[in-house]
């Protein structure tokens, strides 16, 4: 689906909103990951990439996460020769909407980051949507990197899992990174630069909004 501000996927927003709202809102507490990396004692950079439903809103709350330095728009999961929005749009590239956030490890820790992204950032019961996108570049992945990661994303899925803490069942994908691909230039920091956006404003913001509430340790304001 197309992003152009019609009347049409304005209602479907608009309709999307309450029921995506209460969810959040009546959600219990994710629990911490039980398996996951130890904080580094010194600072460095680590990265992480994960998918799921617009990367506006995506890039948006991770952008406010304690201890992330950098939060880029792309794709992943398909090939260089296809990592065009447009291309990507028709559903038929293998890439999802990705984001590549690079994060310092002496203050986050990568399943930290995880339980964000389960909490905020995405229902991850949607298969191949979210919200009013709909589509496989829009299904919720979970790019590892190394075994490490394999193993802290795939732990924290069956936690969650035997937990119930949805209500159905968990459809992320935990996937190889063969590559990323930036977006376009006028993708990055879009919720930033067009906070009017109604798509912003209905599906984006919310998350932000949400990730200070629920997770008033992780947020921080953006620099």
């Amino acid at each position: 689906m197309g992003r152009a501000l019609v009347a049409l996927s304005t209602l479907i927003g608009l309709a999307a909103l309450p029921a995506c709202n209460a969810a959040n809102a009546k959600a219990p507490p994710l629990p911490d990951p039980a398996v996951d990396e130890s904080v580094a004692s010194q600072s460095s950079h680590e990265t992480a990439v994960v998918a799921g439903s617009c990367f506006w809103g995506m890039q948006l709350v991770f952008e406010h996460v304690k201890g992330v330095a950098n939060v880029t728009a792309g794709y992943a999961g398909g090939s260089a020769k296809t990592a065009e929005y447009e291309t990507v749009s028709t559903g038929r590239t293998g890439h999802a909407e990705s984001v590549r956030i690079v994060y310092d490890p002496s203050q986050i820790a990568n399943g930290q980051l995880l339980k964000e992204f389960f909490a905020v950032a995405r229902n991850p019961t949607e298969l191949d949507r979210q919200g009013p996108d709909g589509g496989t570049q829009y299904r919720s992945v979970i790019f590892y990197a190394d075994q490490n990661q394999q193993r802290i994303a795939e732990a924290y899925i069956n936690q969650l899992t035997e937990a119930r803490s949805y209500s159905h069942k968990i459809v992320t994908q935990v996937a190889p990174l063969q590559g990323f691909y930036q977006a376009e230039a006028y993708h990055q920091d879009y919720a930033v630069h067009n906070p009017q956006d109604m798509n912003i404003m209905i599906n984006d913001l919310p998350k932000l909004d949400q990730l200070r509430k629920r997770l008033p340790d992780l947020y921080v304001e953006k620099q």
